[in-house]
């Protein structure tokens, strides 16, 4: 392919993205298929020689397109969004064109210098104190990460180093496999399986701590435990603190463990992966009220805040705590720094929204969820399962947890709208989060018109 037929083929790719985008509602959110579809629609082995690219876009419709979910219907309501946006798909086109790979200043000083200026931008956009903000007097800044596990796994191994490096010069005999071997980190019962892979990763031992009714840990919880294993002889180095749990959005309350990490040297990571988007909207910032106890506090900008896969952000209020420990890890550090210039899209997106742009767009979403909650609370058949505080909606039919699991199963072979499901308080319970950029009040009212026709259904059958 040559420039000239790549012109050609951009606009034609241009003309399919847009089509497909504006009608993928029309087509069935969940695919109809079985494990293993793909293989037998195309060869065994790579052609020898080179193939005609009507025939490679034909075989998308055929091939893919059969196989995708939909992430960006209308009725999709699974999981969490994944964002996207127009003007983040272009940086994309972009940055895929510049290819630089910025493993350093030198290696590309845009590359480098936009993602600091726009980590910046954000941290302002959130309120961050001062020391998270690089372009200030402080130590510390951000950086765009692959996704909040990495960020995650990126925090534990620089607690670990720091608690090492704390600990031996007090314990000179005491070997580093031994420091290692009584480090004991913290997180939720109800903190995202990444938390629990990165202690794995990191070798060191992790204790999920009770939640509240209202699914979030509070100080006293985590205080009692720290105490337990400090008097077992254990010691407790790390926090993983969740504002916006994935089963249900919940939040732990940050203003007492922050306190506690900070009297223990305990090191408080705050995964805020999908809320942290809503944090610049004025009224939802004090849930981020405690931010200035942590260490380090990272969301995705690639789930809610209209920038494509991938774009983590992470600040830390000390940069040189993961300079530090990465100089011992010379295997991450190559990884952490092979860094694309992802920051084009925040760039890009973030002028041709302006923040009012973008807080309107979560404003609209916590709109469309409480719009569905109220449904559901008019429905004496249902309950809702967790308090609404921004795009999830947590809810059940009353009854046993077979009858909400058999409602699912009506919902995910009716291939309309694509719901799945989490376990609260031993309970089955069905999640209803607002994900595309396109969903409006009417695919709301049809998804719950949808919803009761199959419950109607349901309830119907002898076997209930």
């Amino acid at each position: 392919m040559d420039a000239a037929e790549f012109r050609r083929r951009g606009r034609e790719m241009v003309d399919y993205v847009a089509d497909y985008l504006e009608n993928v509602e029309q087509r069935p959110v969940y695919p109809d298929l079985e494990p293993g579809y793909l293989r037998s629609l195309i060869p065994n082995e790579a052609p020898l020689e080179p193939e005609n690219y009507e025939d490679i876009m034909k075989d998308v419709e055929r091939v893919i397109m059969p196989g995708v979910t939909h992430w960006h219907s209308p009725y999709f309501f699974a999981y969490f969004p994944a964002a996207s946006s127009y003007p983040a798909m272009l940086a994309d086109m972009l940055c895929g064109a510049i290819g630089c790979i910025g493993f350093s200043w030198a290696a590309s000083p845009a590359c480098t210098e936009l993602e600091t200026v726009m980590l910046d931008w954000l941290g302002k956009m959130l309120q961050l104190p001062e020391c998270f903000i690089a372009g200030t007097h402080g130590h510390g800044g951000g950086v765009i990460q692959s996704t909040a596990s990495e960020a995650t796994l990126m925090s534990l191994l620089a607690a670990r180093c720091k608690a090492v490096r704390r600990v031996q010069p007090s314990n000179p005999k005491i070997s580093e496999a031994e420091i290692l071997s009584k480090l004991v980190a913290y997180t939720s019962e109800q903190a995202h399986s990444s938390v629990e892979r990165a202690a794995l990763i990191g070798g060191v031992m992790i204790r999920k701590v009770p939640t509240d009714k209202r699914y979030a840990v509070t100080g006293d919880l985590l205080k009692k435990m720290v105490d337990e294993d400090k008097a077992a002889g254990l010691i407790p180095f790390y926090l993983c603190a969740t504002l916006g749990t994935t089963p249900s959005c919940a939040f732990d309350h940050i203003t007492e463990l922050g306190p506690i990490c900070n009297e223990e040297n305990m090191w408080m990571h705050i995964d805020a992966a999908y809320a942290g988007s809503a944090f610049i909207c004025p009224e939802f910032r004090p849930l981020l009220n405690g931010v200035e106890f942590a260490d380090s506090f990272n969301f995705n900008p690639h789930k809610w805040l209209l920038i494509n896969f991938d774009c983590s952000t992470m600040w830390v209020r000390e940069r040189a705590d993961i300079i530090g420990a990465f100089k011992m890890e010379p295997l991450y550090l190559k990884h952490e720094n092979q860094e694309r210039f992802r920051s084009l899209k925040m760039w890009f997106v973030f002028r041709m929204y302006g923040v009012k742009g973008l807080q309107g767009h979560i404003r609209k979403q916590v709109a469309l969820a409480k719009e569905f909650e109220s449904l559901v609370r008019a429905d004496k058949r249902f309950e809702i399962c967790a308090e609404v505080i921004m795009g999830l909606v947590c809810f059940r039919l009353k009854g046993s947890n077979e009858l909400n699991q058999n409602l699912l199963k009506k919902i995910t072979k009716s291939r309309e709208i694509h719901l799945v499901p989490c376990q609260l308080s031993g309970r089955f319970v069905l999640r209803f989060a607002i994900c595309a950029r396109t969903t409006e009040s009417c695919h709301i009212q049809q998804a719950w018109q949808h919803i009761t026709q199959l419950t109607f259904e349901l309830l119907q059958e002898p076997s209930l």
